[in-house]
């Protein structure tokens, strides 16, 4: 009688990946630095209430103390109940911003992929034509000719940022389109359509889904860049970046409460997105996973 081994396990690579992903301490931080802004920004206010409408000059540039746990702005607003107003702008341009970026880059990308040839070709020089514009003197452009809420500067931003996806998704497609599974399902008289929407684009959502979470961080520094130049939500709506600019013509006066904690919400929500996204390509990519 022979001992016989009993069976591994086999785990699926999601499972792997999820696991991997676990043990990066950098992006568990980052993931509750995420989860913490977001309670703080949207459920903030249900606890923490100001008047963010209504300027009150008697109470302008008031030291952090009191009743104002992070003094008041030139406006007299409040200013931790108004970070917790931009935050809720800056995080919300961000998310659409990226999926809509995604969304058709993605679309794109898969397309110029899958047909190749001379299609390809002409839809990727387009791409990099597009490339060697300055996004940003594309973005004031736009900015400039639309009234500026969360919708349209999600619509500007996602609309001029999917270059980078379409070109990361072709990549992922043209090692796709050589698979036994395509071929297969191109014998079965599958259609180029049902191919992307059944075959492509889920094989290839891991760097689409990595690539969402850089976008967010994207959306949110380049919202606040045009927020900062004064391009940004119009009154009374705010975001991150028009709160820097406020507060830079402050500065000088000893205001550091309208820099240092917008500031630092700022970095802090870049930072944390960024980690996500470096450990998510790591524990999605087999060659960086950890072993």
């Amino acid at each position: 009688m022979t001992d016989t081994a009993p069976p591994q396990q086999v785990t699926s690579g999601w499972r792997l990946a999820v696991r991997s992903f676990a043990q990066n301490r950098l992006a568990v931080a980052g993931v509750g630095i995420i989860v913490l802004l977001i309670l703080f920004c949207f459920a903030g206010p249900l606890l923490y209430v100001t008047e963010q409408v209504a300027v009150d000059p008697v109470n302008s540039l008031l030291p952090p103390g009191g009743d104002y746990p992070l003094g008041t702005d030139a406006q007299g607003f409040d200013v931790l109940g108004r970070i917790m107003r931009g935050g809720q702008a800056s995080l919300q341009i961000g998310l659409f911003a990226a999926l809509i970026a995604t969304a058709i880059g993605t679309l794109y990308g898969t397309i110029a992929g899958l047909i190749g040839g001379v299609v390809d070709g002409i839809m990727m020089r387009l791409v990099d034509t597009l490339l060697s514009i300055p996004f940003l003197f594309i973005v004031l452009i736009a900015a400039t000719q639309f009234s500026s809420t969360v919708l349209s500067l999600s619509l500007i931003l996602g609309a001029f940022s999917w270059l980078g996806p379409a070109r990361l998704v072709r990549a992922e497609v043209l090692s796709l389109r050589s698979r036994g599974f395509v071929a297969a399902a191109t014998v079965m008289g599958a259609t180029k359509p049902r191919i992307i929407v059944r075959h492509l684009i889920p094989n290839a959502l891991g760097v689409v889904i990595v690539n969402i979470t850089f976008q967010v961080a994207d959306a949110i520094i380049a919202v606040s860049l045009l927020g900062f130049l004064g391009f940004g939500l119009n009154y009374p709506d705010v975001e991150w970046g028009t709160q820097l600019s406020d507060g830079v013509s402050h500065l000088f006066e000893g205001a550091w409460w309208l820099i240092y904690p917008v500031g630092g919400c700022l970095v802090l929500v870049v930072m944390a997105f960024n980690f996500v996204g470096d450990a998510l390509r790591d524990s999605i990519d087999v060659r960086l996973r950890r072993r």
